[in-house]
């Protein structure tokens, strides 16, 4: 497998293969531990279990043996058969233990201990059938003297022949033991080496674990902190690169992917504000200029309107003068003549004289104080009585108190309800009805009347200064009360407009901002119709 493949590892498969690997050697120990266990369990037995008994079983017929022998002699002196108990005991404790020994070869199945357990028999038979039964048959049909000359005469060599039988036998038996007992100290030996050899597989398995998420997780992670927290810090044009996995390379591209759409956003943003600081920068010398434009044409305006007042006036008396002098002494068309001089005259003068009102509103100011609608009002319908008229009305609902100066509050309704008066419908007698509610932070207020209304193509145009909707010889004035109204409530805090919902008449609606640290009054809903209301009236006379 080449080095380029396995890079392209991702780190799950990594540690996968780790695992599996370490399982697998794992799992091969496991067995073969398992194989060297049940090994070593039966050298153990075969040390404790079985060449034990068979070793103590070789001791003890040593013993049998010699009481066979210490049997028979004893039996040759005395003929006594109660002497002869020995040799019986020592005969059945002999076929006892060969039994045992029996037992144990046939569960290991040794050859040697076989051949050495044959010779025993064999020699100790040739000793009974030649020695130990002749005397016991010869005590029994000739007396002890028979016995002991029998014994006397008897060889050494048999019982010789049978204690080499049964020193063969035991030393045959101990070899198998000790050839049992070194097998399971090998087999011990060789599983502490399985057990040396699984902790050791288990270490270095963990040691290579650390080693793999230490060179793919955790370096590459603080590496790719490290250059994430560049980033942060402003620099925008650092590309974001890993070495580690695959995962964190992965990571490691949607990250700088993110960071190029950032910085291509953020240059975005940059060149907008740029321009935005550019276009504030522009806005804010044309403010400049416009304030000080405006304030040059108050200025203009107010010093043209003062200082063509003087001029005005002259020309108007003595043009009025040669009217009254030397009416009807001139011919028809002299006269006419004169009319239109005094009459222009007059006009210039109204004219002037509320451009000077226009240009004074928030330059002369005795500052704002707690203003009662209801009480303007008042003043309001005193002086408008007699443009309203024996059949004229003029009625309010409960008024707030506001924040403003009275003297342009009063202008304010005086032009209101003066155009509510002048543009009435013939034959009608006119009403104007003026409400107010509390909306927010702002009182609302709404002028109407049953006069012959604006059309909706107009509603922006009354609000300009000298702009009239009808020829002036229809109706009265200069067309600059309703830019006077915008103005005054403009320069409250309010807004003005045009409310063109309604069936009939003119409805005008403006707000006033609440008075700060005034309790507030119980707002009412706003009026759909004037009839819709049970105002307080107070009617013009």
């Amino acid at each position: 497998m080449s080095v380029f493949k396995l890079r392209t590892w991702t780190l799950r498969r990594r540690v996968t293969a780790l695992v599996a690997t370490v399982a697998f050697l794992l799992t091969a120990l496991g067995v073969f531990a398992a194989i060297t266990a049940a090994e070593s369990n039966e050298n153990l037995d075969t040390v404790l279990n079985k060449t034990g008994p068979m070793r103590i079983a070789g001791e003890n017929l040593v013993t049998a043996l010699v009481d066979q022998e210490t049997g028979i002699r004893g039996y040759a002196i005395t003929g006594r058969q109660d002497t002869l108990r020995p040799y019986d005991d020592g005969l059945a404790r002999e076929r006892r233990l060969l039994t045992v020994i029996e037992q144990g070869e046939v569960l290991f199945d040794d050859s040697d201990v076989r051949a050495a357990l044959l010779n025993f028999r064999q020699n100790a038979d040739r000793w009974r059938a030649t020695v130990a039964e002749p005397v016991i048959a010869a005590v029994r049909a000739q007396g002890p003297e028979a016995g002991q000359a029998l014994v006397r005469a008897a060889s050494t060599a048999q019982f010789d022949a049978v204690r080499t039988s049964i020193e063969r036998l035991k030393s045959t038996i101990l070899k198998v033991r000790n050839s049992a007992a070194d097998a399971a100290e090998q087999t011990g030996n060789t599983q502490v080496a399985i057990q040396i050899s699984a902790a050791a597989i288990i270490i270095l398995a963990g040691a290579a674990l650390l080693l793999l998420i230490d060179r793919l997780v955790t370096q590459p992670v603080v590496d790719l902190a490290e250059q994430v927290r560049e980033v942060a810090k402003g620099d925008y044009d650092k590309r974001i690169v890993s070495a580690g996995s695959p995962e964190l390379r992965t990571l490691a591209r949607d990250v700088d992917g993110m960071r190029t759409q950032i910085a291509a956003e953020l240059t975005e943003v940059r060149e907008a504000r740029a321009q935005v600081e550019w276009i504030n920068e522009q806005l804010k010398t044309q403010a400049e200029e416009l304030v000080r434009s405006n304030r040059d044409l108050e200025q203009f305006a107010y010093v043209a309107s003062h200082d063509l007042q003087e001029p005005l006036r002259k020309v108007a008396s003595f043009c009025q003068l040669l009217q009254r002098r030397y009416a009807g002494q001139l011919d028809e068309r002299a006269d006419q003549y004169i009319g239109f001089a005094v009459d222009g005259a007059q006009r210039m003068q109204r004219l002037i004289n509320d451009l000077l009102a226009f240009s004074r509103i928030g330059r002369l100011t005795a500052g704002f104080t707690e203003v009662d609608l209801n009480k303007v009002l008042g003043e309001v319908k005193s002086q408008l009585e007699a443009r309203a008229g024996e059949d004229g009305e003029i009625v309010w609902h409960e008024l707030p108190v506001v924040e403003g100066e009275e003297p342009l509050l009063t202008t304010l309704f005086v032009n209101l309800i003066g155009n509510a008066l002048k543009f009435r419908r013939p034959d009608v007698p006119p009403r104007v009805e003026i409400t107010a509610w509390l909306e927010g932070e702002e009182w609302h207020v709404n002028v109407r009347d049953n006069g012959i209304g604006i059309e909706a193509e107009f509603a922006d145009k009354v609000f300009v200064i000298f702009q009239r909707l009808h020829a002036k010889d229809a109706y009265e004035g200069t067309g600059i009360g309703l830019a006077i109204v915008k103005k005054i409530v403009e320069y409250h805090g309010g807004r003005i407009w045009l409310d063109l919902d309604v069936d009939e008449g003119t409805s005008i609606n403006f707000t006033l901002p609440v008075l700060a640290g005034l309790p507030v009054q119980e707002a009412e809903p706003a009026p759909e119709t004037p009839s819709s209301q049970s105002p307080k009236e107070v009617a013009a006379p």
